[in-house]
Parts: structure tokens; C-alpha cells; sequence
């Protein structure tokens, strides 16, 4: 199990990624498709990618709005995987 991030290194963390809010015990990022189909697309990739880290984001598709949400239940909050997923789903959404 991934040891929780302090607060100021989770602090320092956000900073560091684009677009991503701490709330809470979460990291939260809303990424925008021009199409419905795009988002699912995305969701699809990140689907993968979270299956083979055996680690999944809270996810949520408002039409052309995706919004993840990332935390670690079993450590009580954010971890260096949370972070490096986040990192990894915007390299995704880039491609796309």
C-alpha cells in the first residue's frame, strides 16, 4: 500500500499539475471534448490504463464534460499513484 501524502505535499503537488484542485481528500480535473463520443473515448483509454494499475478514478461524463476525481481509500487520501495517474490521464487526453 501507497503511503498518503502530507498536506503540504499535496499542496505542492497540485501546484505542480495542470489544471487539477485538491478537494478534500481528492484531486479533481474536468477535461472538455468538442464531442460526446471524444469524452467516452477518453474514458475508455484511462479505463485501461486504471485497470492495469489496479487504482480507479471516480468518473463522471456530463455530455461533453469529463470529470475525474482521484484518491486512495486505503491510505486515507492522496498517494504518489493518485498523482502519477493524474499525470498519466493528461498525457491521454493530449493525444486525443
Amino acid at each position: 500500500m501507497a503511503n498518503r501524502l502530507s498536506d503540504e505535499e499535496m499542496t505542492t503537488v497540485v501546484a505542480e499539475l495542470t489544471g487539477w484542485k485538491l478537494e478534500g481528500k481528492f484531486i479533481v480535473k474536468k477535461y472538455r471534448f468538442r464531442e460526446f463520443l471524444k469524452g467516452v473515448a477518453f474514458v475508455n483509454e484511462i479505463a485501461e490504463l486504471s485497470e492495469e494499475k489496479n487504482h480507479h478514478p471516480f468518473i463522471a461524463i456530463d455530455y461533453k464534460l469529463v470529470t475525474l476525481r482521484l484518491t486512495s481509500w486505503n491510505a486515507g487520501g492522496l498517494t504518489d499513484l493518485d498523482v502519477a495517474l493524474a499525470k498519466n490521464y493528461d498525457v491521454i487526453y493530449e493525444k486525443m
